[in-house]
């Protein structure tokens, strides 16, 4: 098939104002969740703890601890299924995939070094 036919499909199916975020930071991602005739929004809050893809297939895999287990979720970047993505706080980290968490444990395993503002340097007078 053609390639500029597939980025013209493609292009309509992208999510309009996506946030940016990286691996580390800790994030709320509010899903819509049909159950029967009704639909909600349900939150599910943690660190990202990777990205993969590129395009339409990107992911990002986010981790929390509940009731003292690990459990991920993966979500696709562009779904029309996730609502929005709330960054409740910026990581700084080292590493493109975060997998040393899962070996964790308390608070450890969501502590991520909170990226720090550059502060302009103060002019000596």
């Amino acid at each position: 098939m053609n390639q500029a036919l597939l980025d013209k499909i493609e292009s309509e199916q992208y999510r309009k104002g996506a946030t940016e975020f990286g691996v580390g930071d800790t994030v709320r991602v509010h899903t819509k969740v049909i159950e029967g005739d009704k639909e909600r929004i349900q939150i599910f809050a943690g660190v990202v703890i990777g990205r993969r893809g590129h395009g339409l297939n990107s992911t990002f895999t986010v981790r929390r601890i509940s009731y003292g287990e690990g459990v991920e979720r993966i979500f696709p970047v562009h779904s029309p299924r996730i609502d929005k993505v709330e960054i409740e706080r910026r990581g700084s980290v080292r590493r493109a995939k975060l997998t040393y968490l899962r070996q964790r444990i308390g608070k450890g395993a969501t502590l991520v070094k909170e990226k720090e503002g550059r502060v302009a340097p103060v002019a000596a007078k």
